[in-house]
């Protein structure tokens, strides 16, 4: 099993602002899979919710979880765009994810969710006791001007 990494500050600080991010797993052939997460960090650990936004089935059959169970590798990369090209950045990470569904942990994930994104809170999209999918960086690159 890798060693977990260490998240720079810069990149810690990085991810805090970041809305935004795209998770990159693959089945048992190696065929990937691509898609944006809403996510936060907690102790290191990248945490994204399966919530009640509109999917085409069930959680738990989603293929990112299906991926997950075949095969626990994950990237996640979050990045910057901007038009000043001296400014583009991003962090990546690549390490094991697995599933959270009750505990501590969840719980703290879920409220740092909810500090995070204001739909989360109350209203269709509110978040109770959504599965998790915890990500536990082995690696972490971080490339251009990450502070602004």
């Amino acid at each position: 099993m890798p060693q977990e990494a260490t998240l720079p500050p810069a990149a810690a600080a990085f991810l805090a602002q970041a809305r935004i991010a795209h998770l990159a797993t693959a089945d048992a052939a190696g065929c990937p899979h691509v898609i944006p997460i809403v996510f936060v960090v907690l102790d290191g650990r990248l945490y994204s919710p399966l919530d009640t936004k509109p999917k085409r089935v069930a959680p738990r059959q989603l293929k990112r979880v299906r991926n997950l169970r075949e095969n626990p590798q994950v990237a996640v990369v979050v990045d910057r765009y901007s038009e000043d090209w001296s400014r583009l950045a991003y962090v990546l990470l690549t390490g094991t994810a697995r599933l959270v569904e009750a505990g501590a942990e969840a719980q703290r994930a879920l409220a740092a969710l909810r500090a995070k994104y204001p739909q989360y809170t109350s209203g269709p999209f509110a978040l109770a006791n959504a599965t998790l999918i915890a990500i536990e960086p082995a690696r972490v690159v971080c490339w251009g001007p990450l502070a602004e």
